[in-house]
């Protein structure tokens, strides 16, 4: 399938799974405290969800390094399907648990399987360019799906939920009709365990990606306190400094993160947004105003979202295992790192409101050391792949 057909097809599937998955994002925990949840049980709904996607992300990426792509992603969206059906239903606390562990089990396949698409269809020239357009597509997805979910939930409560059902389906059909099948023939070759894709020098690049994900999570966490007690802000102004922030970190990946990878590299690419995060963390501490809460956020989301498509780029080129077991563990490490950030940042903004952000700074920071110092191994590991 040709690549300038397939990127534009595989970005309105990425875009609608993460509304579907978005919509219920503002209502969950609204939702579950009528049904009987605690916040402690909430937080439990909340984790297992990412708990099953850190198991399971790497064997769905192996399995469409096996049969295909599209059979993967096809099953990971039906699961998205029928647990929001189950979530929509659901009178019980056990029927929520059930679908959320179901729903994660199964939609761990969607990350891990668009980007080894992604890698499939695109040269190492352009790959930072297409993963960047799925970037774009999740961020603007988060976007769009919050918004949605809040304005349907005046209907009643389980109404987002049964719209999310409803956005996966049509995603299916989508998928079933427009999206053809990518090249796996040389993965399928391949007989390395799934943590190949874990050996070398480029698992610098997981740990790289486990930092960013558990500074990222403690801020999504904790700002909401934050921006009150510094500058008086509510939850309607909060939802468009996110939004605000999203619409910024997704056209950087759309449009600027593929040409700075042609000209720069990826490893100088990632070295950038981590340091322009790491100032983004700094200045969230200066926030006074609805204004600078967004500036200084929005900051803070340009850097962080040139990182992830370009470490999801430079990974398949390193990796020695197929594209879709070196995502699946990608996916898997940003998963962990979003089931210990947020408690992270809970426990650190109970000592001080800004710890989470200055202890974000000092991750960001160690991040770029850790690169800096496994750089020139990345690069021999990329250049030994080319030859082989």
């Amino acid at each position: 399938m040709k690549t300038n057909r397939a990127l534009p097809i595989l970005f309105l599937v990425m875009f609608l799974v993460m509304v579907g998955f978005g919509i219920i994002i503002p209502v969950l925990p609204f939702y579950a405290e009528q049904i009987g949840a605690s916040p402690t049980q909430l937080g439990l709904l909340m984790a297992v969800y990412s708990f099953m996607q850190l198991i399971f992300a790497p064997l769905w990426g192996r399995v469409s390094d096996r049969i295909g792509r599209k059979p993967v992603m096809m099953l990971g969206i039906t699961g998205l399907a029928i647990s929001f059906f189950i979530q929509a239903v659901s009178t019980q606390l056990w029927m929520l648990f059930a679908a959320r562990i179901f729903g994660g089990l199964l939609s761990s396949a969607n990350m891990p399987t668009a980007m080894a698409y992604v890698a499939d269809i695109t040269t190492e020239e352009n790959r930072s360019k297409g993963m960047g357009i799925i970037g774009a597509a999740i961020g603007l997805g988060f976007v769009f799906g919050p918004a949605i979910g809040g304005i349907f939930s005046k209907i009643s409560l389980s109404m987002p939920f049964y719209l999310a059902s409803g956005s996966s389906v049509l995603t299916l059909i989508l998928v079933l009709l427009l999206l053809k099948e990518s090249s796996v023939k040389n993965h399928k070759e391949k007989k390395q365990s799934i943590w190949q894709a874990f050996s070398g020098s480029g698992s610098v690049l997981f740990i790289v990606q486990f930092f960013i994900s558990v500074s990222l999570s403690g801020l999504e966490a904790t700002f909401a306190y934050f921006a009150a007690k510094k500058a008086g802000l509510d939850s309607s102004q909060l939802g468009y400094i996110f939004m605000i922030m999203g619409f910024a970190g997704a056209m950087v990946q759309g449009g600027l993160v593929g040409r700075l990878a042609k000209k720069h590299g990826e490893s100088s690419v990632i070295q950038g947004g981590i340091i322009v995060s790491a100032i983004g963390f700094c200045l969230i501490l200066l926030v006074h105003s609805f204004t600078t809460a967004a500036l200084y956020l929005t900051i803070f989301g340009i850097g962080n979202g040139v990182i992830r498509p370009s470490v999801s780029s430079l990974i398949t080129k390193t990796s020695t295992a197929g594209h879709g077991s070196a995502t699946g563990i990608l996916s898997s490490f940003d998963s962990l790192g979003r089931i210990i950030g947020p408690p992270l940042g809970g426990w650190l903004f109970s000592f001080a409101i800004g710890l989470p952000y200055l202890t974000g700074a000092i991750i960001s920071i160690l991040a770029f050391v850790l690169f800096q110092i496994y750089r020139p191994w990345v690069k021999a590991s990329k250049a030994a792949n080319i030859q082989q």
